[in-house]
């Protein structure tokens, strides 16, 4: 396939059914992790005929929906062409393979926009298709499809989940008051809720055991609508063991937490939802790469670091942020507490992509 063709295709009525099978796929929300988002349409004599995504882990695949559309309309697959945004796969999971869906339905042309990087998947499910005698065209919208699919294509690739970093600054940058002083939620209501949906996007929500000691968090997501997915596992860096007894990550149940600790020096009687690791280098330190690591081997996408400035920074020195999110309060914080500024996050190699209000807090967007 040349660039020349492939730019041409984008540009076509064709290339717009690719777009709406992109916009289908946004369909699953919250509710596909740790499968991708994907979508499909079916298109006979120019023009769609049925469309189906993946709407919720454990239900029908994005081709599997749109084949099922189709019948229910009483239309005729047989001769259709699907455009899906991601390989089909050839392999039995929750569902089975969408090639022997997409051959049983009598479908005679595939147009793929990513090809699936999954070492189960890898270009077998576009390889069936054509040994089948059923034309396949790949690589189309290729990049807008894998943004899409963003931290599910880096876990594939990597085995390491994308990093999304979230904070929050007083109109001075600072994000906290003075130490003595009791903590309290500064954003407004609706940049709350932009923090539950980055939640309802993370598979994993990490802290440091300082923001656990002094906001006592429950870390889980409430609003959004997660579907039949577990809630995100609560992972807290605490070297010492310094974790309270009594803390909500450790004694309200409502999502499991992994406490990264240095050495096997607890002698708390965790309940069964907390699991400690214990990953020190030989130096004593907890690295970020190990934790990463760790973290992909349990499969994890999206990882969201959620506080505080030293677990920031943490992650921004090692250049292990992928996304930021930054809420800029109008509120002015009392006392002396410890700033963030913009300027770490480009240090870091992020370049700010969007800003926008959100019940009078600046939220600003960054990416690599």
């Amino acid at each position: 396939m040349g660039i020349e063709w492939k730019a041409s295709f984008e540009m076509s009525e064709e290339g717009s059914f690719m777009r709406q099978a992109l916009s289908l796929g946004a369909r699953g929300g919250f509710k596909v992790m740790p499968n991708p988002h994907v979508g499909c349409v079916l298109v006979k004599d120019g023009e769609v005929v049925a469309e189906g995504w993946h709407d919720h882990i454990g239900g029908l695949h994005a081709e599997q929906m749109a084949i099922a559309d189709a019948e229910e309309r009483g239309i005729a697959t047989q001769g259709c062409t699907a455009y899906v945004t991601l390989e089909p796969c050839n392999h039995f999971g929750r569902t089975p393979p969408c090639t022997e869906a997409l051959l049983w339905a009598g479908i005679s042309r595939v147009v793929i926009g990513a090809m699936d990087p999954n070492p189960t998947v890898r270009g077998d499910g576009a390889t069936t298709l054509r040994e089948n005698g059923i034309v396949v065209d790949c690589g189309i919208l290729e990049e807008e499809c894998e943004e899409q699919m963003r931290p599910f294509m880096k876990w594939c690739r990597t085995r390491r989940p994308l990093v999304l970093l979230k904070a929050a600054i007083d109109t001075n940058g600072r994000i906290d008051c003075s130490p003595e002083e009791a903590s309290a939620r500064f954003s407004s209501a609706d940049s709350l809720g932009l923090v539950h949906e980055l939640r309802a996007e993370s598979m994993a929500v990490l802290v440091g055991v300082n923001t656990v000691i002094r906001d006592d968090p429950s870390l889980t997501v409430r609003g959004p609508d997660i579907g039949p997915r577990s809630q995100p596992m609560r992972v807290v860096i605490d070297p010492n063991c310094r974790v309270p007894d009594n803390s909500k990550v450790i004694t309200d149940g409502g999502a499991p937490t992994l406490l990264v600790n240095c050495s096997e020096n607890s002698d708390s009687n965790d309940p069964d939802n907390v699991e400690r690791v214990f990953l020190a280098d030989d130096d004593g330190e907890l690295s970020v790469g190990r934790i990463l690591d760790m973290l992909g081997d349990r499969g994890v996408q999206l990882l969201m670091v959620e506080g505080g400035a030293d677990t920031w920074r943490r992650f921004l020195e090692a250049k292990e942020v992928d996304i930021a999110h930054l809420c800029r309060s109008p509120v002015e914080l009392s006392g002396d507490g410890e700033s963030f500024d913009e300027s770490e996050l480009s240090d870091a190699g992020l370049s700010k992509t969007e800003s926008f209000d959100s019940g009078g807090d600046d939220v600003s967007r960054w990416s690599k």
